[in-house]
């Protein structure tokens, strides 16, 4: 397995610019959490020329609807959302500075166009591990929309945040590559 790479945000194109699909990465720093209504609110202000609840350059933002928090934690259960729900949103917010997102799944060809144009990267998170996601959570704040209860827009400080490369600056497509060693591994027999 590849060396983790240790990185704090606020991200930057050039810092992007040294990771490749399937890198591991250990996140520190300040992470935004939104969903589906969050962006869809986002995408307004921005059509109506409002202030974003943050300043998305350098950020990073995680697509997550979280659990309360139990008592002595800063955030509760915390796994990653399918990020594709956020693939009409994301373009506006990459062209605003946006230099990480972290989910699951897939992303569109448009976001994906966009991430390398913008110098942004995507970043899967593992499914089924919300409870350890969550322990790397020291501070969680809701930022805005606090109307939307677990789909608010919360400032989190992570610790060492465990996540994948799943799409650099290259072109590289974790999903589409592992599916492609698979098919080539399955065809010659080998391991």
């Amino acid at each position: 397995m590849a060396d983790e790479i240790r990185l704090e945000s606020p991200l930057t194109r050039e810092g992007n610019e040294s990771l490749k699909s399937g890198d591991v990465v250990l996140l520190s720093g300040v992470v935004y959490t939104a969903r589906d209504a969050a962006h869809a609110r986002m995408k307004e202000a921005i059509e109506n020329g409002d202030d974003l609840p943050f300043d998305p350059e350098g950020q990073i933002i995680y697509f997550t609807g979280p659990a309360p928090a139990r008592p002595g934690q800063a955030l509760g259960p915390a796994g990653p959302t399918t990020a594709s729900r956020m693939d009409p949103y994301s373009p506006l917010l990459i062209e605003r500075g946006l230099k990480g997102m972290v989910g699951k799944g897939l992303r569109s060809q448009e976001v994906r166009d966009s991430m390398q144009e913008h110098g942004c990267v995507y970043f899967g998170a593992v499914e089924g591990t919300a409870a350890l996601l969550a322990d790397r959570v020291k501070e969680a704040e809701v930022v805005a929309y606090a109307d939307l209860g677990a789909e608010a827009i919360r400032r989190l400080v992570v610790e060492d945040f465990p996540v994948m490369v799943v799409n650099d600056l290259y072109g590289g497509d974790l999903y589409l590559e592992g599916r492609e060693r698979w098919r080539r591994r399955t065809r010659t027999g080998g391991s």
